[in-house]
Order: structure tokens, then sequence, then C-alpha cells
């Protein structure tokens, strides 16, 4: 993903960014992570997604493959446990031959909690899903991305940003690490001609918020959105798209994009 003069702008430019490109992409079995990958395979790349349960993740998988496409490699593995993760991305990079883009995206809330009830078992798993995982990950890929000059893409969250709300304080804080270590990243890596940056989602429609919010908690959010509505996980796919590519964002590193409808622009 080598710099370019910023003349030339053929009218497939994705298509040719990330025809036969090598990208992993975690959590992806649903969400936000299965858009993100549906749209690598749709442009021509190989693509491993990734969740905890193979079942879920087989079936994303046949969902996202296309007809004349490459095969879409399915990977299970619980990213609160650091060998499942090496593991995940070992066999990845085996199966893809190498990689061109890694997209940290496996990670969540696992429950709202007081911090009067956070126990020392759940202060672990959250930190070592939200946040140790990302580090794992980007130092098992480091080789594979040194050799291809690739990029990351972490996943934050507009929590890390402002908080969060009442018992996602673990799960915040563990978002805005995924930022911070992003910065960090990109400058340590930058002599490898590694790019790191991160997308930072804001209320996003998925089943995240199933399992997190009340309907009543989504529409208030919504009310107060400038663009009056929550977001979805196609509004976010354009962000990472445009963070992998060389053509882009080929001197953008260090980066967090925030994608939220103006719910937060601080």
């Amino acid at each position: 993903m080598t710099a370019t003069d910023g003349t030339n702008w053929p009218a497939d430019l994705l298509a040719q960014e990330f025809r036969g490109k090598r990208v992993l992409v975690t959590g992806s079995s649903r969400g936000i992570g299965a858009a993100v990958a549906a749209a690598f395979v749709q442009l021509g790349a190989h693509v491993a997604i990734h969740g905890r349960d193979m079942a879920t993740v087989e079936a994303a998988a046949a969902g996202m493959a296309t007809a004349s496409g490459p095969e879409v490699v399915a990977l299970a593995g619980d990213f609160a446990d650091k060998a499942e993760t090496r593991a995940v991305v070992e066999r990845a990079m085996d199966r893809l031959g190498g990689l061109d883009v890694l997209i940290n995206n496996a990670g969540t809330m696992l429950g709202r909690v007081a911090l009067a009830d956070i126990d020392d078992d759940f202060l672990q798993r959250q930190f070592d899903l939200n946040a140790a995982s990302t580090v794992v990950a980007s130092r098992t890929a480091l080789p594979a991305l040194i050799a291809s000059a690739g990029a990351i893409v972490n996943t934050g969250s507009i929590s890390g940003r402002t908080g969060g709300s009442a018992g996602s304080a673990l799960y915040s804080a563990a978002k805005a690490f995924q930022a911070s270590l992003a910065r960090s990243l990109a400058t340590e890596l930058a002599p490898h001609g590694i790019r790191v940056n991160a997308v930072s989602p804001g209320t996003i429609a998925t089943d995240f918020h199933q399992r997190y919010s009340t309907p009543d908690k989504l529409s208030q959010t919504a009310a107060r959105i400038p663009l009056k509505r929550l977001g979805t996980a196609g509004d976010c796919v354009g962000a990472y798209l445009f963070l992998a590519s060389g053509r882009l964002a080929g001197y953008i590193t260090g980066q967090v994009i925030e994608v939220n409808g103006g719910q937060f622009y601080g």
C-alpha cells in the first residue's frame, strides 16, 4: 500500500485497492465487524472472519461469500484468552498466506456492572477481551504486516471519549485504550511502513444495544443526535475501508475517525 501522487482516480478504485489483499477482521460474525468483512469480500479481498462460536462464524462466512470471489476463512476463538487470540491470528495468516490489513474489532461490554459490584474475574475478563486482545493480535500479526507494509485499524467507541453511561466504566475505558494504542503504535510502527488508526462508532443499532440498552434509552439517544437517528453497521464501513486504503489514507496514521452522526465531536 504505497504512496501515490493523488492524480490517478480509477472508476473501480476500491476494487483495485483491495482485490487480492489479505484481511483479518476480528469479531466479525455479526454487527459492525460483519459489515466491514462483507465489504472487503465484495471488493475482492481474501478475508478471514472470526467469532467465538464456529457455527455462527461459518454461517456468517457463507452469507458473505460471492460466487466468483475467494473463500471466506472462518475462524473461532475466545479473545479473552491470549492463547486463543494468538492461535486465531496465526491460522488467519497461514490460511491467507500473509496479512495486509488487521481490523481489531473483537470485544463487547459483557454487561453493565456498577463499580461496587465489579469483582476481580469480571475486571480481568473485560481487560483481556477489550484491551489486551488487540495488543496480542497486533503483536502476533506484526511480522506479516511488516512484510506487507500493511495497516491496522482498531475499533474504539464514542464511550471512550464520553465515559459512557452507568455500568459501562470498564468497557468505556477499554475503548479509550484502543484509540490511545493506535496513536502510540502509529509512531512505533511507522518505520516499517505500517499505518495504525482507529474508528470510533457512536450509538450503532446492532444487537450490542439489544443486549445492553433499553428501547427507551435508545430512543432518547437518537433524539439528541443531530442526524436524528441511530447509526447502522453500514454507516461505519466507509471509515474502515478509507483507513485500510493506502491510496486514500496513505499519509494518515495515528488518527481516530468518529462515526456518530454528530453525537459527539469534542
